[in-house]
């Protein structure tokens, strides 16, 4: 079990198990969990789902993606007794769903499949444009720098993130979890031309955790941190110390792993 859902909502019901992959663009969403007020993916996807089959219980999101967070692929689960085959769902839901969310597969999950505590590892990436011209085609899908990015010293600092740590130094307060301990697997840096893209892979992520641990690189970068210093800011646990966290609209969730069907489902 993912210690990042020790603290979300199971889904409930019955009948099929039902797990979907999807893709959507946030920037007028609320994020992905349900707001009583407030537009959000959970609620938009509910609203769509319920035309299809009206008994349907909770969703389950694999991750709790924030305002203005994108996702390339992100997995929901639901049972329902509905009879309607699981490969007919994404046309029929996308039919009622916006352009800005699509359903893109749906398999038959087994019946103690749950997205987020089934989930064993994703990976965020986040885009920085680092350009002093903006790019009207990447407004609200990446962060516009517009200073200078030392990617080699963003680099030898990305990789003190690697590893089972203590990540409450680069953790927003705002959800309670029983640990902040968490295990990333890389933290990467591509560059092409004026754009740059962090890849961050771990079991699971506290809140802000990514957008936090761009933050302290961009520090890095502007020479606030030292590339050396990652490792004394986790160890101090302080989030005064670290850098701040990076605005959302360059954070993607873009991959998610499961054993099983459903992980054949994602990766296709």
């Amino acid at each position: 079990m993912s210690r990042a859902g020790q603290d979300e909502n199971t889904n409930t019901g019955t009948g099929r198990n039902i797990a979907l992959r999807l893709a959507y663009d946030g920037t007028r969403y609320h994020g992905w969990q349900e707001q009583p007020r407030d537009v959000t993916v959970a609620g938009t996807l509910k609203d769509a789902l319920r035309r299809i089959c009206p008994d349907a219980g909770a969703i389950t999101g694999c991750s709790r993606t924030d305002a203005g967070v994108h996702a390339l692929r992100y997995c929901a689960s639901f049972k329902t007794a509905a009879s309607i085959p699981a490969e007919r769902l994404p046309f029929a839901l996308n039919t009622y769903l916006p352009r800005d969310i699509a359903v893109l597969d749906a398999v038959n999950a087994p019946e103690d499949f749950n997205a987020i505590l089934s989930c064993e590892k994703k990976e965020y990436i986040y885009k920085i444009r680092s350009s002093r011209l903006r790019d009207p085609f990447m407004n609200g899908r990446a962060y516009f720098y517009h200073s200078r990015l030392d990617v080699e010293k963003m680099r030898r600092a990305a990789r003190d993130f690697v590893g089972t740590r203590d990540f409450a130094a680069v953790r927003s307060v705002g959800t309670e979890t029983k640990t902040t301990i968490r295990t990333v697997y890389h933290c990467e840096l591509d560059r092409d031309g004026d754009e740059l893209t962090v890849r961050i892979c771990a079991d699971g992520f506290l809140y802000n955790m990514a957008r936090a641990i761009v933050g302290t690189l961009l520090y890095v970068s502007e020479g606030k941190i030292a590339p050396d210093g990652i490792d004394a800011i986790l160890q101090a646990r302080d989030r005064r110390a670290a850098g701040p966290t990076a605005p959302p609209q360059g954070l993607y969730l873009a991959r998610v792993w499961y054993d099983g069907a459903v992980g054949e489902m994602m990766e296709r």
